[in-house]
């Protein structure tokens, strides 16, 4: 196998890059100076020997804490409970959570293979169990798997004095209603809220 190959069965790996994007990348790289490709080259293999699991939420970091928990304006009080922790840029883009976060590591899906134990939820729960905690947002997809995931925390920090609650679901700005499904009209219609 030759090294264009190898490269593109390599880029073909990451998510939504197939193989054609692949071959694109690949040649486009090839056309760039040496330098651009060793630049890359460099900064991936930083990026593996550098980054790591917050040793509090599992979010992605360099240092032991991630920003989030080492921020001591950030309420540790409210945590909010995420699938990966690329999820926590969506939240953070609001500018309407000042908690802090959760990362488990993906949710349940059994035809995957990916069951309790494969999630991050002890981390969770002795956060919990040290006290401080008044609520912790349940964040998960709203899929069947995420859906579960959620049930399923729920269930581990059942026996504690923590407020849990899931994000609401429903039409988002800008759509119309004849165009949703009916789950996302009964949910939006059984997350009503009064008019103020």
């Amino acid at each position: 196998m030759s090294a264009i190959d190898d490269l593109v069965n390599e880029l073909s790996r990451l998510p939504t890059i197939g193989r054609k994007s692949a071959m694109r990348l690949t040649y486009h790289l090839l056309k760039q100076p040496p330098e651009q490709s060793k630049r890359l080259a460099s900064a991936l293999a930083v990026l593996t020997d550098r980054v790591r699991a917050c040793e509090r939420c599992n979010n992605l970091t360099e240092d032991a804490l991630c920003s989030y928990c080492a921020d001591p304006r950030r309420d540790a009080g409210v945590i909010c409970v995420v699938e990966e922790a690329a999820d926590i840029a969506a939240i953070e883009r609001t500018g309407e959570f000042r908690g802090v976060f959760h990362v488990l590591g993906g949710r349940l899906s059994p035809l995957d293979g990916v069951g309790p134990d494969d999630l991050k939820v002890h981390g969770l729960v002795v956060r919990v169990q040290a006290g401080g905690v008044r609520e912790v947002i349940l964040a998960t997809n709203p899929k069947l798997e995420g859906e579960a995931t959620a049930l399923y925390v729920q269930e581990q920090l059942a026996a504690f004095d923590v407020v849990v609650t899931r994000i609401a679901r429903g039409i988002p700005v800008g759509g119309d209603l004849e165009y949703a499904d009916g789950v996302t009209i009964a949910q939006a219609i059984a997350a009503r809220r009064v008019m103020t």
